[in-house]
């Protein structure tokens, strides 16, 4: 059975404003089942418009029928056996319950501090596998108007590692920069910032080694970059950049072994505490 969206429309105009209690209101049937107005009430998103409403109403009775059809067809047609379905929804639920158990085990008790140290071991042992993809730098990136340029003390502030001259970096950013970035002082991609400038660089390695100061400029931008750290495509990554993923690594790896203890556990516990037996067949 489908509905036209002006049935629809009239459905909703007629019973989603109206607040008095009313009879159920059926909107498609396929054998016995039946899908009432209310059922579809409760999921329809709240956001949508009356005419936006309409149509996913239509779509969703029509969604419904199909999967009803498919549903009766398949009782029809199948044998009992066939039908019974009480195995795999025992499997289901048992696996269910047994994550839900997990999880809240692992929520309770399960330690997820991975220090520095633990961080730094890792990496030395697993160094080889920590090869860049991509050349990557620590840099200052700041692009402000011509008659506002002000190098000699960009160059002072950038190179300093003194909270207080990186705070004067960021207030001089803040106040006359166009584009102003530090990056968290975290490592990016080189490609990431050397393309916000009109300046073409043939060996990036060699003009990193060179220079710790990009500069370029055109009719009314001065564009300046101050390279604190870098590192090339081929070579190791440094520590901090791949923490993260170490860090991830580490808490998975962690996961695993406290699994593994819960089962080794339940196990040991359910054998102290007499909950099961173990049969011999006689032969």
């Amino acid at each position: 059975m489908k509905h036209t969206p002006l049935y629809i429309g009239l459905i909703l105009l007629l019973f989603s404003a109206c607040k008095v209690e009313q009879e159920k209101v059926p909107l498609a049937q396929v054998g016995t089942k039946i899908l009432y107005l209310e059922e579809v009430e409760e999921v329809l998103p709240g956001s949508l418009s009356t005419e936006d409403s309409t149509i996913w109403m239509d779509d969703f009775i029509q969604k419904w029928v199909q999967r009803e059809l498919m549903v009766l067809n398949a009782e029809e047609n199948l044998s009992a056996s066939q039908k019974d379905v009480s195995r795999e929804l025992e499997d289901y639920r048992n696996s269910l319950i047994t994550y839900r158990y997990k999880k809240a085990l692992m929520e309770q008790k399960m330690d997820t501090l991975i220090t520095d140290q633990e961080i730094e071991n890792y990496y030395e042992s697993h160094k080889k596998e920590f090869i860049l993809k991509n050349d990557i730098v620590k840099a200052v990136y700041l692009k402000t108007p011509i008659e506002l340029s002000n190098p000699e003390i960009l160059k002072e502030l950038s190179m300093d590692n003194d909270p207080q001259k990186l705070l004067e970096l960021d207030e001089y950013g803040i106040r006359y920069a166009k584009s102003y970035d530090r990056f968290g002082d975290k490592w990016i991609d080189a490609n990431r910032i050397l393309t916000q400038i009109p300046l073409e660089i043939d060996n990036l390695e060699r003009f990193l080694r060179r220079n710790k100061f990009i500069e370029s400029d055109d009719t009314e931008y001065y564009y300046f970059i101050c390279i604190r750290d870098f590192r090339f495509k081929g070579e190791y990554a440094p520590v901090d950049f791949v923490k993260s993923s170490i860090k991830n690594i580490l808490l998975n790896q962690r996961k695993i072994d406290f699994l593994k203890k819960i089962e080794t556990d339940v196990y040991q516990e359910g054998l102290e505490s007499n909950k099961f037996k173990l049969y011999t067949i006689k032969k």
